[in-house]
């Protein structure tokens, strides 16, 4: 598998940015998901999940802080979202808290809440970089997948329990991504709602894409292969 694409996203659940060469931390790719909005009044980590708007901001990565762009003329998120919000950094020691609804397509459902890693904004303890091929995305818009990398080819669903090289990184294949109502939900650029994508994933078993650890970071660019150690 040849990597074709590479993409960051600095401040959860807002849209990220491609880049051709990245650093593969401790703890993922170097800024992705290194910042969160935080509603101050529960602790919370908001994501798309519960609060689609979010997906219609964004976040670049210059010189270790993200640069946001909001809708409108907001310069806070707080005041954007309409709620007492705020952009935190990922603490070392710290786990953000999450919550979905167990029903996904059904906000109202009951409400099911987890912890996620220390010193990052994913929400999953066994993903801190996230494969996905061609192959998977298909006909679809790569971002509503919001993968770490993307590959040519196909099957990596078949590579959990591998331990993978890209560039000078080694990385763990820990699980099949399991995927959720943010799939679904409308973006920026001319991706509409569409629950049809979920409801697809789902027929077909649930999963797309690969979350892997980190065994030992480096250096990946656009054009590595991805090989099977």
């Amino acid at each position: 598998m040849r990597i074709l694409q590479l993409w960051r996203y600095p401040v959860k659940s807002l849209q990220g940015e491609r880049t051709d060469r990245v650093t593969i931390t401790a703890t993922g790719l170097e800024g992705d998901r290194r910042w969160g909005v935080v509603d101050r009044s529960t602790g919370y980590v908001l994501t798309a999940k519960r609060v689609p708007e979010l997906l219609q901001g964004s976040a670049r990565w210059i010189e270790g802080r993200p640069v946001v762009t909001l809708p409108g003329d907001h310069t806070a998120v707080g005041a954007w979202l309409g709620r007492d919000a705020a952009l935190v950094e990922a603490a070392p020691d710290q786990r953000g808290t999450y919550e979905i609804a167990e029903d996904q397509f059904d906000d109202d459902s009951t409400i099911l809440r987890w912890n996620g890693p220390k010193g990052s904004f994913h929400d999953s303890n066994r993903t801190q970089v996230h494969v996905l091929s061609t192959a998977s995305i298909g006909a679809w818009d790569v971002r509503r997948f919001r993968p770490n990398v993307v590959v040519d080819g196909a099957g990596e669903l078949d590579l959990v329990g591998a331990t993978l090289r890209l560039g000078t990184a080694v990385l763990a294949v820990s699980k099949r991504t399991d995927r959720c109502v943010m799939t679904t939900r409308p973006q920026p650029g001319g991706i509409d709602r569409d629950p049809e994508v979920l409801r697809a994933i789902l027929r077909a078993g649930g999963d797309l894409g690969i979350g892997c650890t980190v065994v030992q970071p480096g250096q990946v660019a656009v054009g590595d292969e991805l090989t099977v150690v």
